[in-house]
């Protein structure tokens, strides 16, 4: 086409080409920014597969040797899920520590056989409180400690990791665990909530997860969460756990009996009478301590009915916990949970009477499933079967 400023490579614009043009853009501004069906979500999803650059040789290398490790980071006890093998590793979550050499002493059980029991000099820690880390380089430390004691060491192939966390922690919690993780080695870290964790460990599928609502008691935290085929619909995650359980009932002994007990002997009591229902038949034991009153050694004899009224109170606040959530959940699903029942899991579902509690107060049938101590971990071995398709968190946090 020839200009007055001579030839030129530029086509004449007819009208048609106008036409054309504008449709175009109508016809894209029209077009959805989000489109959410299941056709749409599954082509963009196999167009993402064709997408994905194929691993290298040294990466499919490495992926045949490298672990894939799972970890319920609890705050009274650590268990590890190694892909192939099981549940490896099951330890309290404690460290001795010397408070002059700042020289570890020992670690997991050993630590906790010292708690109430050493010199000055010796501290026992529990890194974790409340489902959440609170002395970092303690956590790092007894992270790599019982990594290395069940995975052989290796600088080239790392383990890829899952992590379990309490429902409802903020990022800066989030990013301290991924962080001490990482600290030990780990290639990828991957997070996922506990009570989704728990719903696998007993076996739900995607079906049966409708509605379903978990209650997991753990020693630090008990989260509670109503799930969906998709994830978590609506959860909660209370500050009450097997720790408060114990504090309980040493308060409640230096109130009522003027006795001082330690929190091992918390524990036993709560382990060998302990109830929260106050029409359980119960039974009575022997505890010793220390007279507030004489500062003398002594022993008394407590029933079951004590322990019940020691623990009434954080009873009470997982009750009420448990009341908040039903009352989120849209109806649909409070429909659906009312069929499926309530299912608890966690260490502290096994106190006598929380599954007769929960039924009488909510009218809704709750059932505690097998072992339920290990429903977080058994969830998390499952998870590993999905790792490839995870991102790893701290992308996630970016």
């Amino acid at each position: 086409m020839q200009t007055l400023f001579g030839w030129t490579n530029k086509k004449k614009v007819t009208r048609a080409d106008v036409d054309r043009k504008r449709a175009e853009r109508r016809k894209k501004s029209t077009e959805p920014i989000a489109v959410t069906s299941a056709k749409a979500e599954q082509a963009k999803a196999e167009q993402v597969k064709k997408d994905r650059r194929a691993p290298s040789f040294f990466e499919r290398l490495a992926l045949l040797w490298a672990y894939d490790v799972g970890i319920d980071l609890g705050t009274t006890n650590v268990l590890i899920y190694v892909k192939g093998k099981g549940i490896v590793l099951d330890e309290p979550g404690c460290v001795a520590c010397n408070t002059k050499t700042h020289e570890v002493v020992a670690v997991g059980e050993e630590a906790r056989a010292m708690i109430g029991r050493t010199p000055e000099d010796i501290e026992v820690i529990r890194p974790l409180q409340d489902g959440v880390i609170a002395d970092y380089d303690t956590t790092e430390f007894m992270l790599r400690y019982y990594i290395k004691s069940v995975l052989p060491g290796s600088k080239i192939f790392k383990p890829r990791i899952v992590v379990c966390v309490p429902s409802g922690v903020t990022p800066v919690e989030k990013r301290a665990v991924i962080e001490a993780v990482l600290q030990t080695g780990a290639r990828k870290t991957v997070l996922i909530e506990e009570p989704l964790a728990a719903a696998l460990g007993t076996g739900l599928d995607k079906a049966q997860a409708a509605g379903a609502m978990v209650v997991d008691i753990g020693g630090g935290t008990t989260d509670i969460a109503v799930l969906c085929p998709t994830g978590i619909v609506v959860s909660e995650s209370l500050r009450v756990g097997g720790d408060r359980f114990d504090d309980a009932i040493v308060g409640y002994m230096k109130r009522r009996k003027k006795l001082l007990i330690g929190q091992r002997t918390a524990e036993d009591v709560k382990i060998g009478i302990g109830t929260v229902d106050r029409r359980a038949v119960g039974g009575e034991m022997i505890v010793r301590g220390r007279d507030t009153v004489s500062g003398l050694p002594k022993a008394i004899t407590i029933t079951s009915k004590d322990v019940q009224k020691a623990l009434e109170r954080p009873m009470n606040l997982i009750i009420e916990g448990i009341k908040d959530i039903l009352e989120k959940t849209p109806p649909e699903l409070v429909a659906e949970i009312v069929d499926h029942g309530i299912i608890l899991t966690g260490g502290g579902a096994l106190l006598d009477g929380f599954d007769r509690v929960i039924s009488r107060v909510t009218g809704i049938a709750a059932y505690i499933v097998d072992n339920p101590r290990y429903s977080v971990i058994i969830g998390t071995g499952r998870a590993l079967k999905e790792m490839d398709k995870f991102q790893d968190s701290l992308v996630e946090l970016q």
